[in-house]
């Protein structure tokens, strides 16, 4: 860019670059979302899904990294020397038996169309673009093993898109705890001598109708939802183990303390009612709620709508979807967005299979590049409005 351009000027060339260089990618973007959800993995076993993404970013000529922070499919790729750190969140485990049906083929494959379109500016915009490959969103917390360990030290801004059946500046971002929960009982004949037996299943019962009979008087926001995973061997036998996963979701960590409290007393209630045993272990670290930046938010908001979403529901005041996210965790220590990007999937909402459909359909390809795009945007935005720039740098709300 000419040393005799304004700021204004320079910013225009920025985003034409990024504009031309998505809409040049855009096959390339695409194929990688299909191929992505063509072989959905599960949290961290994300070894395909990664070695993809980066091939895609190492194509744009950044250097990658796979394999940071001890995690096998975590990667971190990298483009300019800038004072200012721009980091681009790529998401691509999948759900248990239902595949991408939260969208991360579609999360990843814009992470890579935003790193690279930014890829070649770096330098010139005075900042370090990052694309951080976070493994194991759903349910592992790869996030926030990365922050703790380092990942997002010194990074002055941190974004991602998440796929949703419509356009949506945030959600509401649960506080999440992943628990397995766990009664030993004692096995026996359940007809010639139950009474020599501990029913390690009658115990999850007591528990899941305490939880049942709590609902009532929990705070607003709180959430408690779990499947059982082990019930017993057979019908004859009284279960001598039984197993289950549940999580507990509120507005905020403080909230969530609480309600963690409250229900582990209906644990503890199926263990005194059957004398089983209770074991409780944690399935990944703690989601925290989440912490929008207003600055960055803004930005979005204007480069989205320059490519025709909306935020008429937003406007008016309609409740925000609620959701968990890992992303959630970094936003309270790096300023933050996490978006929601329309996918038209005629109905159908996130966890569904009729989604995890839509999200190698015509909507969702529009979802990748416009999320590119936009991300792409907001990041030339963030590094050329003197303003904004400050304000992340120094870790200001505005």
């Amino acid at each position: 860019m000419s040393g005799g351009a304004t700021v204004a000027d320079n910013r225009s060339m920025a985003r034409e670059s990024a504009r031309s260089h998505v809409e040049a990618n855009r096959p390339e973007l695409l194929a990688l979302a299909l191929s992505i959800h063509e072989e959905p993995e599960l949290m961290f076993e994300e070894r395909r899904s990664v070695a993809k993404v980066a091939a895609a970013l190492r194509a744009a000529g950044m250097t990658v990294d796979i394999g940071i922070d001890d995690l096998p499919t975590a990667l971190r790729a990298t483009a300019g020397n800038g004072p200012m750190v721009i980091a681009i969140c790529a998401e691509y485990d999948a759900l248990p038996g239902i595949g991408h049906a939260c969208g991360h083929n579609v999360i990843a494959a814009a992470a890579v169309g935003a790193g690279a379109a930014l890829a070649p500016l770096a330098d010139q915009l005075g900042i370090t673009v990052e694309v951080l490959g976070t493994p194991a969103e759903e349910g592992g917390g790869g996030k926030i093993l990365m922050l703790d360990r380092g990942a997002f030290a010194g990074v002055h801004a941190a974004m991602m898109v998440h796929p949703w059946p419509s356009d949506h500046l945030e959600a509401t971002c649960l506080a999440v705890d992943h628990l397995r929960v766990a009664y030993n009982g004692h096995q026996a004949h359940a007809s010639a001598a139950p009474e020599k037996g501990i029913n390690a299943g009658d115990a999850l019962v007591v528990a899941q109708i305490s939880i049942g009979l709590l609902r009532q008087h929990m705070n607003p926001g709180d959430q408690v939802h779990g499947i059982v995973t082990r019930g017993g061997e057979a019908p004859n036998i009284v279960p001598g183990r039984a197993e289950a996963e549940f999580m507990l979701r509120a507005p905020s960590l403080e909230a969530l303390a609480t309600l963690s409290a409250r229900v582990r007393g209906c644990f503890d209630a199926g263990a005194l009612a059957t004398g089983a045993s209770l074991e409780i272990s944690k399935l990944s670290p703690t989601y925290s709620e989440m912490r929008s930046h207003p600055g960055l938010l803004a930005a979005w908001r204007r480069n989205a709508e320059l490519l025709g979403r909306t935020y008429e529901s937003d406007d008016a005041g309609v409740p925000p979807p609620t959701l968990s996210t890992d992303m959630a965790n970094v936003s309270l220590s790096v300023p933050s967005i996490h978006p929601l990007v329309g996918v038209d999937a005629g109905g159908a909402s996130n966890h569904q299979p009729e989604f995890a459909a839509a999200c190698v359909g015509r909507s969702a390809g529009k979802a990748v590049v416009d999320g590119a795009l936009a991300m792409a945007w907001t990041a030339i935005d963030a590094a050329t409005d003197p303003d904004l720039r400050a304000a992340l740098v120094d870790r200001r709300g505005v």
